[in-house]
């Protein structure tokens, strides 16, 4: 089984936050630290501040040493891969060797309308996918980058300087769609399980797709997933799996915080809320006892925790981190 690793969401809307946030995450011993890839925040109007992912990134490489870099996750339409290939392979220039990239399809229709961005149909943005992928590789890993596919060609697309990390950046796909399941069976080295996204809205302002994304539903992703890996003739064993979820932790048992949370997420009562996989909710012993079931029963290690404040950050690394991983 692979090491337990904690990431942490960074404020979106505010650089000096982010990077105070990515300081205090790299001296409380975070793995990585995430910011999400839109034009438009999906936590409110389009007005809402939302910084852009990647030089959001490189600027908070330029500060760090140690924590790596994840975007959760990037949208592979938003940038020719070309282009999305160099803007990696700099940011793992930049930090060293601390990029893991997360990739995804792209699922906000708003932001491609107003950017003038084409949105053909999930199926089509997942062939897209698929492709940008083997562009990235391509670019990250040969000297004479060529590749000719449906969507993308490349015809020595020279990439130099070339990442840090040999003989690659890793790459997580976020999702759990079966497509997806299929091409992170195939290709990604850390698959990020969060719902299918059918109506064009997020877990978190989706009550309906939250609730139904039950433990059962995430334990059958996770079979999809494992079969797709075998028929793909590889090692699950060597495919990390996680999760991006909110995170809640109180000394108080029954602390008010827990019902709002529940009730702003669409869960009719704490108790079905704290056992949803997109929530992390409790005292420090309940949510200890809560991640080394998700770990030992599910195979879970790579947790991408958003806050729901400073004291439940500073509660999870004093009392409950120490648990897992060791500074």
């Amino acid at each position: 089984m692979q090491d337990v690793k904690f990431g942490l969401f960074l404020p979106t809307g505010d650089f000096a936050a982010a990077k105070q946030v990515a300081l205090r995450a790299e001296n409380d011993g975070f793995y990585s630290v995430s910011l999400n890839d839109h034009f438009f925040s999906p936590l409110g109007s389009p007005q809402v501040p939302q910084l852009e992912c990647f030089t959001t990134l490189t600027a908070v490489a330029a500060v760090t040493s140690r924590i790596r870099l994840t975007p959760t996750v990037t949208a592979a339409s938003f940038r020719p891969p070309p282009l999305l290939a160099k803007i990696t392979s700099t940011l793992d220039q930049v930090s060293n060797g601390r990029l893991t990239l997360g990739l995804g399809a792209g699922w906000q229709q708003s932001e491609y309308d107003a950017h003038g961005y084409a949105y053909p149909s999930n199926a089509e943005r997942l062939a897209q996918m698929a492709e940008a992928i083997q562009v990235l590789k391509a670019m990250w890993t040969q000297a004479e980058p060529t590749f000719h596919g449906q969507y993308y060609t490349i015809d020595k697309a020279y990439n130099n300087p070339r990442p840090v990390q040999q003989p690659r950046p890793p790459l997580m796909l976020g999702g759990s769609g079966s497509g997806l399941l299929k091409i992170a069976a195939a290709e990604a080295d850390i698959l990020n399980i969060i719902p299918p996204i059918f109506n064009g809205k997020d877990f978190v302002n989706d009550p309906v797709a939250t609730v139904a994304f039950d433990m059962a539903q995430l334990e059958r992703r996770i079979g999809m997933f494992r079969k797709y890996v075998g028929e793909a003739g590889r090692d699950p064993q060597h495919i990390e799996l996680g999760g991006m979820l909110m995170l809640c932790v109180s000394d108080t048992a029954d602390d008010p915080a827990f019902g709002k949370i529940a009730s702003r997420l669409g869960f009719p009562d704490v108790e079905t809320a704290r056992r949803s996989p997109l929530l992390c909710m409790g005292t420090p012993d309940e949510v200890r006892r809560d991640l080394t079931t998700r770990i030992e029963d599910l195979g879970l290690t790579y947790f991408i925790f958003i806050p729901t404040s400073m004291d439940t950050q500073t509660l999870f690394v004093k009392n409950v981190m120490p648990e897992f991983v060791s500074r």
